[in-house]
C-alpha cells in the first residue's frame, strides 16, 4: 500500500492535515480527489486562508524517497528539497519524491520516465563517438568514444547541476604532466619525448578497430600504450620502441606479485618508465551507484617474460568517497587481487603452455592477436571491471599503463564502454558476455 500525507504549517501556527491512501474503495477515489486540491492549493486543504508556503514554513512528506519515479508525488514547496537528493522543485526537481529522478540523474533507455527532468523521456545523450582523427589529441574526444556523451562544470549550480565530464587529460602513471628524465633520448626516441617533456601524443588514440577487435560499444575506442597505440607493427613497437618518458608510478604501486608468481620478488621500484594515462573528473548521475567499463590488454611481454622484472601494468586508479573503493585505489584486479600484467589470471588470448613456471591453458586462443602487432604474444581479450560510487559525488578516474625495469617491450589497453549502474556492484574484474 503507497501512502503520500501532506502537512503544510503556516507562520500564524494553522496546521491543516490531510492523509492519502490508496486502497480498494470508493474512499480511496474520494481521497486522491482530495490530495489534487491539497496540491493545486499549494499544500493547503479547499478552503484553507493559509495559502502559499512561506519562507518559514516547515513541510514534510511521509513517503519512500527511492519510490517509483511514475508513482504520483504531491510535493509542492519549490524551495524544499523533499527527497534529500540535492534539487529543489525550483532547481528543476520534476519529482520531489524520489532520489531517481532530478537534473542531475542519468536518463536510462527504454523504461519511459524522465529521469534527468528535461521534459523528454529516454533521451540520455548517445552517439557521441564518431568523426575524431586517430591520434586523439583532444581528451575529451577520448571521453566520448568511452560514451560518455554529457559534460558539465563543476560550478554548476540548480538544473544546470548535471553529471557529467567535468574535465579530462592526458598523464602521467602517477598524475603528472611532465616527464622526468628518461634512460634514453635523441635520435633513440620514438615520438617527442624527453626530460619536461608532456605525455608522448603517439601513447594513445582513437582507434575503430585493433586488427580482428571492434569496439564493446559504438564505432571507436580509447587506445593507451607503453609504445606507439595503433594497430600493427608501427616502427620499433611494439617490440622495442622508446617512448622517452618516465614517471612515478601511482600511489601504492608496485604492488608485490607474490600472488601471482610465488617465492619470486619482482616488483622493486616506483619508476614508471613510457607511461601513458588518461585522466577524466566526473560528476556521478544522482541515481546511479555503480559504473563499469570494459578494457582488453595486450603484452610483447608474453610469454618470454613471465615472473621476471621486467614487466607491464595497467591499473584503473578511482579517487571516490565509497567505502568499498580499495586501499590502494585501483578497480582493475583478478580475484587474487593481482593488477593486469603478464603475470595475472586474465591472460587467455595466447598459445597454451607453460612459462615462467606458470601453466597457461588461453582458452580463448591466438586468433584475436591477428593482425594487432602482437602475434606469438598474449592478450587477456575483453573484461568488464565495475565499482561503486556515490550518487551525485565527483570521481576521478586514471586508466594508466606503464613499463617496469625497462622502455621496450611494449604493452597496449583497449578501453570502451563506460556504463552507469542503478545498484552497487562487487569492485573487481570479470568477464562480460559477448556480443
Amino acid at each position: 500500500m503507497q501512502r503520500a500525507q501532506c502537512l503544510s504549517k503556516s507562520s500564524k501556527g494553522h496546521i491543516a492535515v490531510l492523509a492519502c491512501r490508496s486502497i480498494a474503495s470508493v474512499i480511496a477515489i474520494a481521497l486522491v480527489l482530495s490530495v489534487a486540491t491539497c496540491s493545486a492549493n499549494n499544500g493547503s486543504p479547499p478552503g484553507s486562508d493559509a495559502g502559499p508556503a512561506d519562507d518559514n514554513s516547515d513541510s514534510t512528506f511521509d513517503i519512500d524517497i527511492d519510490q517509483d519515479p511514475n508513482a504520483p508525488c504531491f510535493a509542492t514547496d519549490p524551495h524544499a528539497d523533499f527527497d534529500g537528493d540535492g534539487y529543489s522543485i525550483a532547481q528543476g526537481d520534476c519529482n520531489d519524491c524520489s532520489r531517481q529522478v532530478n537534473p542531475g540523474a542519468y536518463d536510462f533507455p527504454g523504461n519511459g520516465v524522465d529521469e534527468d527532468c528535461n521534459g523528454i523521456v529516454d533521451d540520455e545523450p548517445t552517439g557521441c563517438d564518431i568523426g575524431f582523427d586517430i591520434e586523439g589529441l583532444d581528451p575529451l574526444d577520448a571521453a566520448r568514444s568511452l560514451g560518455l556523451c554529457r559534460f558539465t562544470t563543476e560550478d554548476a549550480v540548480g538544473e544546470n547541476r548535471t553529471w557529467g565530464v567535468i574535465s579530462a587529460q592526458y598523464v602521467f602513471a602517477d598524475g603528472s604532466t611532465k616527464s622526468v628524465y628518461p634512460d634514453a633520448s635523441g635520435a633513440a626516441c620514438t615520438g617527442t619525448g624527453g626530460e619536461d617533456a608532456p605525455p608522448n601524443a603517439l601513447s594513445h588514440g582513437i582507434l575503430a578497430s585493433f586488427g580482428t577487435v571492434v569496439p564493446r560499444d559504438g564505432e571507436s575506442m580509447v587506445v593507451l600504450s607503453t609504445g606507439v597505440a595503433r594497430e600493427g607493427v608501427n616502427g620499433d613497437s611494439p617490440e622495442k620502441a622508446k617512448m622517452c618518458t618516465k614517471s612515478a608510478t601511482p600511489s601504492g604501486f608496485p604492488t608485490p606479485s607474490s600472488a601471482a608468481c610465488p617465492g619470486v620478488t619482482i616488483d622493486d621500484t616506483a619508476v614508471a618508465n613510457d607511461p601513458m594515462a588518461l585522466e577524466l573528473r566526473i560528476r556521478v548521475p544522482t541515481n546511479a551507484k555503480a559504473f563499469s567499463f570494459d578494457f582488453n590488454f595486450y603484452t610483447f611481454e608474453f610469454p618470454g617474460f613471465v615472473c621476471t622484472p621486467y614487466n607491464d601494468f595497467f591499473v584503473a586508479i578511482l579517487e571516490s568517497d565509497h567505502l568499498d573503493t580499495p586501499a590502494n585505489r585501483n578497480i582493475s584486479f583478478d580475484n587474487m587481487g593481482n593488477p593486469v600484467s603478464v603475470n595475472n589470471g586474465f591472460m587467455e588470448v595466447c598459445k597454451a603452455g607453460t612459462y615462467g613456471g606458470k601453466s597457461f591453458p588461453c582458452p580463448l586462443g591466438p586468433a584475436e592477436l591477428t593482425g594487432t602487432g602482437f602475434e606469438d604474444h598474449g592478450a587477456t581479450g575483453w573484461l568488464r571491471t565495475t565499482a561503486s560510487v556515490v550518487p551525485g559525488e565527483e570521481i576521478v578516474l586514471r586508466f594508466a599503463i606503464w613499463d617496469m625495469r625497462d622502455e621496450v617491450v611494449d604493452s597496449t589497453v583497449l578501453l570502451d564502454n563506460i556504463q552507469w549502474e542503478i545498484e552497487e556492484g562487487q569492485t573487481g574484474t570479470d568477464r562480460p558476455p559477448i556480443y
